[in-house]
């Protein structure tokens, strides 16, 4: 136990405006979260929890509406207020105190709380029923892909002798005009046939599918992955198991 070194009648206000600058960050945190949710589900490359009856849209029956994401969105947007009314409050309290501190802090205080519990009801939902879509995901990624393989095109036709500077303008020649059929015509992405038939990358022409392939482009990523679940969550997920372990009471209804 530990008491505040100075302090009259009441506590600096100060406290106040670091819980809800603590719990702002939770909320910061989630609607960042459920935003690229909501952003992949646009992409339909993942969805959160939807249920057999659930109506995902009250016009349209065939919508699938992030719902929990949203809420998280919502609530987090007024969390993330609430620590401005708690610095105002501090910075008003003259001398000891004044008593226009109580009415907000009755409202601030409790709503921050059990908005930040709900946020975190919600969010357990969605990643206990998150679905991805893997070939969605790998159908906008081959879509892409074309113009991200460029450079290490580039670069495997210049090791082989070729001339860097006009390898490049050919490049990007032929990736303008690809882009602008995407765009333009709504047809596949011929990037990869077009530098095919080009003589000028003759010296890649048979080793394209390995250099297309996605692995290549992906880095550390698998590692970093796995290192920061070993090294970062296994030792909270240990340290917290008991709570983890405790049901709970919460529902979630949409």
């Amino acid at each position: 136990k530990k008491s505040i070194p100075v302090s009259g009648q009441t506590y600096t206000r100060k406290l106040d405006t670091t819980a809800l600058n603590c719990l702002a960050g939770v909320g910061s945190s989630a609607y960042k979260m459920a935003g690229d949710v909501r952003l992949l589900a646009n992409l339909k490359e993942v969805e959160e929890p939807f249920a057999k009856n659930q109506i995902g849209s009250s016009a349209m029956a065939y919508k699938r509406n992030p719902m929990r994401s949203e809420r998280v969105c919502s609530l987090s947007r007024y969390l993330l207020t609430l620590p401005q009314a708690a610095a105002n409050t501090h910075a008003n309290q003259w001398f000891e105190r004044t008593l226009d501190d109580s009415a907000i802090r009755r409202i601030t205080l409790p709503e921050a709380f059990l908005a930040t519990d709900v946020i975190l009801t919600l969010l357990m939902n969605i990643a206990d029923g998150m679905h991805v879509w893997p070939k969605v995901v790998h159908s906008h990624v081959m879509a892409e892909l074309p113009f991200m393989a460029t450079e290490n095109i580039l670069m495997a036709c210049v090791k082989a002798g070729g001339d860097r500077q006009e390898l490049h303008e050919k490049i990007r020649v032929h990736s303008m005009a690809a882009g602008a059929r995407v765009k333009g015509e709504g047809v596949p992405n011929d990037l990869i046939d077009r530098i095919r038939a080009d003589p000028a990358f003759s010296a890649v022409h048979g080793s394209l599918e390995t250099i297309m392939d996605p692995s290549n482009f992906v880095g550390r990523a698998p590692q970093q992955v796995e290192d920061f679940m070993r090294d970062e969550i296994d030792p909270i997920l240990i340290k917290y198991d008991s709570l983890l372990s405790e049901k709970s009471l919460d529902n979630v209804n949409v």
